[in-house]
């Protein structure tokens, strides 16, 4: 609440006594069948899809999907990426061919039969030993090796009918390959995890091998391993992939410095020494180079309550601070129902400005409500969507900024109507990297709610998606969301854009896949099977 004027924070302070008030019967973990529902604090939009229309737009989601992989293979394959203004390809992820690793799970969910198997031989051929690239360890393991180890799950579990086809003994064996390769990957990559603390060099040639315990590590970096090498041990049996991220995360979870090292109970710093643990900083936030830390914490207890109890209880600190100590409402009356959370600095001042990254934080609350059966993370959540999905409705083009800020003292001259309406203003990049969180986060609001506005909202960003970034042989980042046409096309499909965005789209409205089958999100009452890594890779639950 740090900055607001009174007024604001009088307006928030009323929310959150609300909250508090409405909740502080949900203490218990068991109180499922007492808690209220949704509807009874956010009530339904009375919005409902026409028949036949959800399965149009996945139809249409599909065929995106389908035209971005045709262009990456006829243009960027074998590298990372395509460039499809250029028409070719580029290696910004270890060129080792993330768009395909990336995109196999997508492709399953799809039931693109053909593109699966076309994956998979690729897959299977990939040599990990031999890198001439600088590999980054926490892109590396969230987009190769959770895209294996989930494409494992998925094809050894709902979709097995992959093997069972006419190719049976080929594609089992193809399948299997996924697991040897994520196997070889993990094993050409542990050898960063031997500083003198543990925790793992961020960045590294392959070939050299070369330990630098003076370097810094962020908290994404480190903090974001713990359920794809976990995972990889559950289905090997051999623990030492688990216990190498587990020995780094306890860095996190009991900080060897929080004078400095943890601000607010449950949110941290920012970077860490290699050879100590300790933090260097007091500031950070849920955007870039923390992210993830705190979405995993979560994630790791849906994975497995029994083992990752503690990363729950690090993740309601996390939470409830945020709750307490970020919360921010833009002072316009347009604005007034909208909450946003600001980042925090050294002095433990929030700065109101925040990011498309780091808009997935609704969505991670709500997985968290509906975890915990604590309806005021669903609240909060919800309100967060809210939020995030101004800095869509609000611009020309109908997609969200990669920046952007509420503080009424730092409005840049020119924005000052934009912002007197709407209650924020383009905080410096305008542009839009195919991003997948605002979408991420209407996914887990229509998983929690049922309710279609959610649905409408997905439907929206997609349609100015496909109008901006389209091209003719893929999808791409563009410059300036604040005119109508995007901009200018900056000429790269990140390999995200199939593994988020289309993913999260599809299930979105696909209503006869694994979303029916299997329940990817969490359902209250019905238990859950699958919790994503960050790069919406769905991982079986232990």
């Amino acid at each position: 609440m740090y900055g607001l004027p009174r007024r604001s924070r009088a307006v928030l302070m009323g929310l959150i006594l609300f909250i508090i008030g409405s909740t502080m019967y949900l203490k218990s973990e068991n109180l499922a069948a007492t808690v209220p529902p949704i509807r009874s604090y956010f009530p339904h939009s009375g919005i409902r899809l026409a028949p036949g229309e959800a399965q149009f737009r996945a139809d249409a989601i599909r065929e995106a999907y389908v035209h971005s992989w045709s262009g990456y293979m006829e243009y960027g394959y074998p590298k990372d990426e395509l460039l499809p203004m250029s028409k070719r390809g580029g290696n910004s992820m270890s060129g080792w061919g993330a768009s395909v690793i990336d995109g196999i799970g997508t492709a399953v969910l799809m039931e693109l039969h053909d593109v699966v198997e076309q994956q998979l031989r690729i897959i299977s051929e990939i040599d990990y030993t031999q890198c001439e690239h600088q590999i980054s360890l926490f892109e590396t393991t969230i987009r190769y090796l959770g895209g294996m180890v989930s494409a494992y799950d998925l094809l050894t579990g709902p979709y097995s009918w992959f093997i069972q086809s006419g190719k049976g003994q080929k594609n089992h064996d193809l399948v299997q390959s996924l697991l040897r390769q994520s196997v070889a990957l993990a094993d050409a990559l542990k050898w960063s995890f031997n500083t003198t603390s543990g925790i793992p060099m961020p960045f590294f040639m392959l070939s050299e091998k070369r330990i630098k315990s003076e370097d810094i590590n962020n908290i994404a970096g480190f903090g974001t391993l713990v359920l794809e090498w976990t995972r990889l041990s559950d289905l090997t049996g051999d623990p030492q992939y688990t216990n190498l991220a587990q020995r780094a995360q306890e860095y996190l979870l009991k900080v060897e410095n929080p004078e400095i090292g943890e601000p607010f109970p449950g949110l941290l710093g920012t970077n860490v020494r290699l050879n100590d643990g300790k933090f260097l900083d007091s500031y950070g936030g849920w955007g870039a180079m923390g992210d993830s830390y705190y979405e995993y914490l979560i994630k790791m207890y849906a994975y497995d309550p029994q083992r990752f109890r503690r990363y729950m209880q690090r993740w309601i600190q996390a939470a409830d601070s945020t709750m307490t100590y970020l919360t921010s409402v833009p002072t316009s009356a347009h604005a007034s129902k909208m909450l946003f959370v600001g980042e925090y600095s050294h002095s433990r001042a929030v700065a109101l400005r925040g990011s498309h990254l780091a808009c997935f934080i609704g969505g991670n609350f709500l997985l968290g409500g509906q975890l915990l059966d604590n309806m005021k993370y669903n609240i909060y959540g919800l309100k967060l969507v809210e939020g995030c999905r101004a800095t869509y409705a609000d611009t020309p083009s109908g997609i969200g900024p990669e920046r952007f800020g509420w503080d009424p003292n730092l409005v840049p001259s020119s924005q000052k109507s934009f912002f007197e309406k709407n209650g924020w203003y383009y905080g410096g990049e305008i542009d839009y990297r195919l991003r997948p969180e605002v979408i991420e986060s209407y996914y887990h609001a229509w998983v929690v709610t049922k309710d279609d506005i959610y649905r409408e909202w997905a439907w929206e960003a997609f349609v100015a998606i496909n109008r901006t970034c389209r091209t003719e042989h893929g999808f791409t980042s563009i410059s300036d969301v604040s005119r109508a046409d995007g901009g200018r096309k900056d000429d790269k499909q990140e390999s995200f854009w199939f593994a988020e965005v289309l993913k999260y789209l599809f299930l979105i409205f696909n209503e006869e896949g694994i979303q029916a089958k299997e329940r990817i999100g969490f359902v209250r009452g019905k238990g859950q099977k699958w919790v994503f890594n960050t790069e919406a890779h769905p991982i079986r639950i232990y």
